[in-house]
């Protein structure tokens, strides 16, 4: 604990030298001294893959949720960008229940941007998994007329974050991330980071319950470039790639609650492409995105994790009414990271 609370100061403490609001540049313009807010549609696909076995012995589980579709709604001023996420009960995809179950989606999300650096915190609260495969699983199943193998009470909890460094001073990342910033000309950067999180998965299944803590820590490399198209529209792609650790706690039911602990080694990959237009009012674009990993269990068992989405958002600018402006000098005055 105080090793964690040692490496939290230093962080911090760098972020408060570097954590002054940005300003306008040679190569960027700031939207920092408006408040910004942003209205985003996007697809959810978030599932797990278990893989076991080899040859004709091999059979796959593809666990999904029952919300295809979520909303969120973004707020930046300064060096903060907060969203919140959630998955609407009324939009199509979002209520099969009759036959895939029933399923929730929550997130919260800040981002800072002190400097050169990146600082994502987030919360995930996902569950009501259902098996999407049901065909491989059982030939004679009917899409459409036979309901889907359910796993209701299967709930997952992360508490995670990343920690990134823009190498080239030259590139904006914010023009990419939240549109905080519009860069004037065309360039990329290496841009390294390391993401941890803490994953709760719980499950109950004939009244047991089941409980394992996961800890993922990993290091990444990735390649992003902004290509500024006139003075409105800007084309960015990225790709991303990493290795990292695993540790795992599970309490076995089976077992009398046995505590079982296991370490494995992770790869990872992202990516993505992001299209927008800007104003200084007004803003909007379109994004798709995808994030993957997978480790590797005993007997010939593989578990992967992806996530693939397609985003659609719009966004107005505006001055900060005084009491935001006031309240937040007051804030930075105490908290200089802000």
């Amino acid at each position: 604990m105080n090793f964690l609370k040692t490496g939290l100061l230093l962080l911090f403490s760098l972020f408060a030298v570097k954590g002054k609001a940005q300003s306008d540049t040679a190569n960027t313009k700031s939207y920092a001294d408006q408040v910004m807010i942003r209205v985003n549609l996007d697809t959810n696909i978030e599932n797990y893959i278990f893989s076991s076995g080899e040859g004709k012995d091999a059979f796959e589980v593809d666990l999904s949720i029952n919300n295809k579709t979520k909303t969120s709604f973004s707020v930046d001023y300064r060096i903060i960008s907060a969203t919140i996420s959630f998955a609407p009960r009324f939009l199509a995809g979002n209520n099969d229940d009759e036959m895939k179950g029933e399923s929730s989606y929550t997130d919260f999300s800040f981002r800072f941007f002190p400097g050169r650096f990146i600082q994502n915190i987030y919360y995930k609260n996902v569950s009501g998994f259902y098996v999407e495969n049901m065909k491989d699983l059982s030939p004679g199943w009917r899409e459409g007329r036979d309901p889907y193998i359910q796993f209701p009470d299967l709930r997952v909890q992360t508490f995670g974050g990343s920690t990134s460094y823009i190498l080239n001073k030259n590139f904006s990342a914010r023009s990419i991330y939240t549109q905080g910033e519009w860069q004037y000309k065309s360039s990329g950067s290496w841009v390294p980071f390391l993401d941890y999180d803490l994953t709760i998965f719980r499950n109950k299944i004939e009244g047991i319950k089941s409980k394992e803590t996961q800890y993922n820590i990993g290091g990444n490399i990735g390649y992003f470039y902004n290509w500024v198209i006139g003075k409105n529209v800007n084309i960015s792609p990225y790709l991303a790639v990493g290795i990292g650790g695993k540790f795992s706690s599970y309490r076995d039911p089976d077992h009398g609650g046995a505590k079982e602990n296991a370490q494995y080694a992770t790869i990872r990959m992202q990516g993505g492409l992001h299209i927008g237009y800007n104003t200084d009012r007004f803003l909007f674009g379109g994004k798709m995105n995808f994030n993957t990993y997978g480790y590797d269990q005993k007997n010939n068992q593989t578990i992967e994790n992806n996530s693939l989405y397609g985003l659609l958002y719009i966004g107005y600018r505006f001055a900060p009414p005084k009491v935001v402006k006031k309240t937040y000098d007051k804030i930075q005055k105490k908290i200089p990271i802000l």
